[in-house]
């Protein structure tokens, strides 16, 4: 008999959506995929330091000693599969929903159970097709870790488990998921977790590109100003335009800072330049400055 330990560790959980739809239009085809697929998954979960402890139907069930890993091997799934998708038609796609939780496990021989399975499997039910969901627990140790984004869906309700669970879905950008995002979570689950942020992320080279543009252009327009001098430096409010037009976009871009906080401190740093290059001896823009920190102190608290 089996010794039954207990551990902690991330358990990954993964499925198939719409896979009985799929049987149905081509049997041997969908389950050719499927082996293609998982051999692909179970590459990269090796990749990262996993191990597959159970395939059934059309799920997996791994587990990763590093939380950061866990996370690494479902954003490389997704990305990989997603690659895999783009050849195929809309409606032969094999898109997977990936749930992940750092947890406490029953151990028996190769197989694990308990509590910690369950959460991950519900998180993976809840993601939407080609997404990935997470816990609370993982999102705590790979925020600051690993270079995506995260939208917080809230408490997330899981059978057995007596307190709802925090959940977060993962944004990796750009994808096939916006043609999947009607289909996304199953009856039941937060409807936030349907809408997954598909911006970009802004390369350190991006960055540097718009940074270079907005300096030529605002060169262009002082060189114009120096050449036709009359006494007014109007070069200063298109510079000041264009200045404000690069930071949002990049902020925009970025995944690091809260994109809608950094919008809120470019607005308000854009305001303090109109009130001093404008100055009448009055600092009016303090009242919009006051606006926007009680917004965004809302923002920050309610971000979870």
């Amino acid at each position: 008999m089996s010794e039954t330990q207990r551990r902690l560790t991330t358990i990954f959980s993964a499925d198939v959506q719409d896979y009985t739809r799929l049987m149905g239009l081509d049997e041997e085809g969908t389950l050719a995929t499927l082996k293609r697929y998982r051999e692909a998954m179970s590459g990269l979960i090796a990749s990262h330091g996993g191990r597959v402890v159970n395939t059934w139907g059309d799920g997996l069930i791994a587990e990763f000693p590093s939380v950061v890993e866990a996370v690494r091997a479902a954003v490389d799934v997704q990305t990989e599969l997603a690659g895999f998708n783009s050849a195929k038609a809309a409606s032969e796609q094999m898109l997977f929903r990936i749930g992940i939780n750092l947890g406490d496990i029953i151990v028996e021989g190769a197989d694990i159970y308990g509590d910690g399975v369950n959460i991950a499997a519900r998180l993976q039910a809840s993601a939407p097709a080609g997404g990935i969901v997470i816990s609370n627990t993982v999102y705590d140790q790979v925020r600051n870790k690993v270079p995506v984004g995260f939208d917080f869906l809230g408490p997330l309700s899981v059978k057995n488990v007596s307190e709802a669970i925090p959940s977060y879905a993962i944004r990796i950008g750009e994808s096939h998921q916006a043609q999947a995002v009607a289909q996304a979570a199953p009856s039941g689950a937060p409807a936030a977790a349907a809408r997954p942020d598909q911006r970009p992320t802004a390369s350190p080279s991006r960055a540097r590109k718009l940074l270079g543009i907005f300096a030529i252009a605002a060169a262009f327009f002082a060189l114009i100003n120096a050449l036709t001098w009359e006494g007014n430096l109007w070069a200063v409010w298109p510079i000041l335009v264009l200045a404000f037009a690069a930071a949002m976009t990049i902020a925009r871009l970025q995944n690091r800072v809260d994109q809608q906080l950094a919008g809120l401190a470019i607005i308000g740093l854009g305001l303090i330049a109109i009130n001093l290059l404008s100055w009448h001896g009055t600092f009016w823009a303090i009242w919009p400055l006051m606006a926007f920190a009680a917004v965004g102190a809302i923002r920050w608290v309610m971000r979870g």
